[in-house]
């Protein structure tokens, strides 16, 4: 069971997210019913760590296994989504990943993957491009080029 529950037109989510860079651009995901970039991830089960989370949601929408890195963000998210238009309270936890052996690379700079009856598109997007995109979390589209080195607790608020 996912940790995500809604209630009226408010909904609070525990997620985690991968952050796959490779020369100065970062993995990126969008499919159909989302327009915006966003990074590959996914909800936490009820039991489950967040750094098995973020394996398994990995190992779902590619197909590898990558390896992390560090833990970089604890993101407290508050905003109104633009698909559903619902209020989130959102708690998200990025994770650095390294990709070396995955073949993720070898893909392209963009390419398809199926997960169940849903399609991603990925994209290498340079980190540069993020300003300009249709790019989710926005504090990523400065934050991206200074990486914490340590883990690190952020408000953001749209």
């Amino acid at each position: 069971m996912d940790i995500s529950f809604k209630s009226e037109n408010e909904k609070f989510n525990y997620r985690v997210c991968a952050m796959m860079i490779s020369d100065d651009k970062v993995l990126t995901m969008h499919d159909e019913r989302s327009p915006y970039y966003y990074l590959p991830g996914g909800r936490v089960e009820m039991g489950e760590t967040a750094e098995l989370a973020v394996i398994r949601e990995i190992q779902e929408e590619l197909g590898v296994t990558p390896r992390i890195i560090r833990p970089l963000w604890l993101n407290q998210a508050f905003f109104t989504e633009d698909v559903d238009k619902l209020n989130y309270h959102e708690l998200c936890i990025y994770f650095l990943m390294d990709v070396a052996g995955t073949g993720l690379l070898e893909r392209g700079s963009k390419f398809i993957s199926k997960e169940g009856h849903r399609t991603h598109t990925f994209e290498w997007l340079e980190f540069k491009r993020l300003k300009d995109e249709y790019f989710y979390p926005l504090f990523l589209k400065k934050d991206i080029f200074n990486l914490p080195n340590e883990f690190t607790i952020r408000t953001e608020i749209e």
